[in-house]
């Protein structure tokens, strides 16, 4: 049975104070919660690491460099990351892709750098909205697909997170019959790459505007096994309710 997710990624937002929702994040989880990530910014790895140890909480980055290390000034390698006390890693998120123009081959081999360090890396993939609007949504993420994901991928070292850009952040959501397709559309091309067995634990998260008030209906969904959340997984008063729902699904 494939692992259930919630993942915060909290952007560039947060500061030392802002751990405290950790703990209180910590103290809300159900006795029968499911995984639980939360990504802060970069400076706040270690202090989160520290104040999620012995907690059902697990701390990830929101990017690494390709490389262990060199001349990337302003860049932090999978290894840094592993050294903080993190487990995972987000790569290919929608907005490194735009504002830092990373490409398809860019998120293979971070994604490929954080399995090296032993992190799981939380590859991202999802359309514009004027794919959408062009009914072209299949066939990016088929490309983003076949571009972004290494070979040797397994449940253990990736989960899969689909966000379609034109919600991120937005308040639009897409219909649940179109989560639903892109989601099983996802499972397909995983099975015919991977195998079976293999694509069938590969967690797959959505995410776009995921909010206590619809994260229920979203999780109705057979292939989505969680959420990437954005602005509701800097309070835990937001964030609690959606794993709640999760570990009701």
């Amino acid at each position: 049975m494939r692992r259930k997710i919630a993942a915060g990624n909290w952007k560039m937002n947060g500061l030392a104070a802002s751990l405290s929702e950790l703990e209180q994040l910590a103290s809300a989880l159900p006795p029968h919660a499911p995984e639980v990530i939360i990504c802060p910014p970069a400076p706040l790895l270690f202090r989160a690491s520290e104040t999620a140890r012995g907690s059902a909480i697990h701390i990830g980055a929101q990017d690494c460099h390709m490389q262990d290390s060199g001349a990337f000034t302003g860049d932090i390698s999978a290894q840094m990351i592993a050294d903080t006390g993190a487990t995972h890693v987000i790569v290919g998120h929608s907005e490194r892709r735009a504002a830092h123009e990373e490409r398809d081959r860019d998120i293979r081999s971070k994604a490929k750098a954080a399995w090296a360090a032993k992190l799981t890396a939380i590859i991202c993939i999802g359309e514009a909205l004027e794919d959408r609007e062009a009914d072209n949504t299949l066939d990016i993420i088929a490309g983003q697909l076949a571009g972004s994901l290494p070979d040797g991928m397994t449940a253990t070292n990736s989960v899969i997170a689909y966000e379609p850009i034109w919600a991120i952040g937005t308040g639009k959501v897409p219909t649940l019959e179109q989560i639903v397709e892109v989601h099983d559309f996802i499972r397909t091309k995983l099975t015919i790459r991977y195998g079976a067995e293999i694509a069938d634990m590969i967690p797959l998260l959505y995410g776009g505007s995921v909010k206590p008030d619809n994260a229920a209906t979203i999780f109705q969904a057979e292939n989505v096994d969680g959420a990437l959340v954005g602005g509701a997984s800097l309070k835990s008063a937001d964030f609690a309710p959606i794993i709640m729902a999760l570990a009701q699904s």
